[in-house]
């Protein structure tokens, strides 16, 4: 192999670790979590690259886990936040779209929050782990 082409052949590999490390970003096991509360024996973690939820149109995850840790899958899932009203501004609200993951129990949710504030996210399920609801107070920068 020649000198020019080792040269080349080094700058591609070194270029895509480069690309590939800032990628990371946003990658489904690189999330850090924004909420995670209790139900019944599921934990329920809401979560996305930075753990920090900002306001406008964002990804993050939704993923379920039973007693012990294990992701557990529970069928079906949505995802809603609300705003109260304040003075002359009326309740604000805004569904996300789920998606699965390969992962079981874990949902991609895109979400467009209009404002930074105090939201409420409303999480229900149905399946053959139970229904139910539970809601959590997050705080959107």
């Amino acid at each position: 192999m020649s000198f020019t082409r080792l040269v080349a052949v080094l700058l591609m590999l070194g270029t895509t670790l480069i690309v590939a490390a800032c990628s990371r970003v946003f990658v489904e096991g690189a999330e850090q979590v924004i909420k995670s509360t209790k139900s019944g024996d599921l934990t329920v973690t809401l979560s996305n690259a930075t753990g920090v939820l900002n306001q406008g149109e964002k990804d993050l995850f939704i993923s379920f886990a039973d007693a012990s840790g294990k992701p557990i899958d529970i069928g079906a899932a949505s995802l809603a936040f609300q705003m109260a009203a304040m003075g002359a501004m009326p309740e604000m609200s805004s569904k996300a779209i789920l998606t699965t993951t390969e992962s079981p129990g874990k949902y991609l949710a895109k979400v467009d929050l209009e404002m930074s504030g105090t939201w409420e996210a409303v999480i229900s399920y149905e399946g053959q782990h139970g229904n139910g609801q539970v809601r959590m107070t997050v705080n959107v920068k």
